[in-house]
């Protein structure tokens, strides 16, 4: 145990590997795989069927073109008809 209370994995003072998942938004893209979406990000809007989802990213094709995009981006996801 650290001098604060806290335990430390790996080694001391090294790199820490932080994830976030956000548990309902992977549910939901999970549930639209093979299914057209509108992605909005803090970056623009991707549009596409999605192909795969992960805790960290979703697979989002248009096309020839395939989009990796990081769940922390994503503002909003709208499935189209």
């Amino acid at each position: 145990m650290m001098p604060n209370g806290m335990y430390s994995q790996g080694a001391q003072n090294g790199p820490m590997n932080v994830v976030v998942v956000e548990p309902y938004v992977y549910a939901a893209l999970r549930n639209l795989i093979g299914k057209r979406v509108v992605l909005d990000t803090k970056r623009g809007s991707v549009s596409g069927i999605v192909r795969d989802a992960k805790p960290d990213h979703v697979v989002v094709q248009e096309h020839d073109s395939t989009f990796f995009v990081r769940i922390r981006e994503i503002v909003w996801i709208m499935p189209e008809n």
